[in-house]
C-alpha cells in the first residue's frame, strides 16, 4: 500500500487528490510547517530533500509531483488519467504535465515568494511580469473552451496545474484571467478534490 508523506499547504495535495480520484487505499502521514513556513526536519528522514510530496511503495521512495502522478496512474490506475503511450495525445499531455514545474512555476512562485518575504522589488516585478503574462496566456489558450486541458478528458495534467493556479489565484494573479478562474473552480468542484481538502487541508494558507 502506498504511503503518502503529506505536508500542509504544499504540492503533496496533488497526490492526495489523485489517490482519492482513483479510489485507492493508502496510508497518510501528515506534517505541519513550522513558524517560518518550512517543512519540519522529520521529512528529511524520509527523503534527503526534506520536501513534499514523497511516497513510499514497498521499498521504493519517490519524490517530485509529475513522477509520482505518472507512477500511481500507471501502476494502480490502469493509466486511465493519461492518453495511451505512443499516441500524439500522450506526448502533448506529457508536455503539459512537465511544463507546470519545469517552466511555468518559476516566475509565478518567484513573485509570490518575493511578496511573502518582503523581497518584492521593482526590478523583480519587471523580470517576472512578462513571464507570468506569457505563462498564464499560454495556459488559458491551452484550456480553451475546456473544461479541461484535454477538452472533456480529465487528466493528470489538470491535477498538476491545480496547485500552481491556486497559488496564482491566492496571490491575485488570475484577476485578468476569468477563463483560468473558471478552469480552477471546475477542478476544485470534483468530488475527489473536495475529499482531499477535507483530509489534508487546503493547498494554500489563509490570507493574512
Amino acid at each position: 500500500m502506498i504511503t503518502l508523506h503529506h505536508l500542509n499547504f504544499s504540492r503533496s495535495s496533488r497526490v492526495l487528490w489523485l489517490l482519492e480520484e482513483l479510489g485507492l487505499k493508502y496510508n497518510l502521514v501528515k506534517y505541519e510547517r513550522n513558524e517560518r513556513f518550512r517543512a519540519p526536519p522529520e521529512l528529511a528522514k524520509v527523503h534527503p530533500l526534506g520536501k513534499a510530496p514523497v511516497i513510499q511503495d514497498g521499498d521504493l521512495i519517490l519524490a517530485e509531483s509529475a513522477v509520482i502522478l505518472n507512477y500511481i496512474n500507471a501502476k494502480y490506475g490502469e493509466g486511465r488519467l493519461a492518453p495511451a503511450p505512443g499516441t500524439r495525445e500522450h506526448d502533448l499531455h506529457e508536455e503539459w504535465l512537465q511544463y507546470v514545474e519545469s517552466s511555468a512555476a518559476f516566475p509565478i512562485m518567484l513573485k509570490l515568494i518575493g511578496g511573502m518575504t518582503g523581497g518584492l522589488t521593482e526590478g523583480l516585478d519587471r523580470f517576472t511580469g512578462p513571464s507570468i503574462s506569457k505563462t498564464l496566456d499560454y495556459v488559458a489558450a491551452g484550456v480553451g473552451q475546456g473544461p479541461y486541458l484535454l477538452g472533456e478528458i480529465f487528466s493528470l495534467a489538470d491535477i498538476q496545474f491545480s496547485y500552481l493556479l491556486e497559488m496564482a489565484a491566492h496571490g491575485g494573479l488570475l484577476a485578468k484571467y476569468p477563463a483560468l478562474t473558471t478552469y480552477l473552480e471546475q477542478l476544485k468542484s470534483r468530488p475527489a478534490f473536495v475529499r482531499a481538502v477535507e483530509i489534508g487541508g487546503p493547498m494554500t494558507p489563509p490570507k493574512a
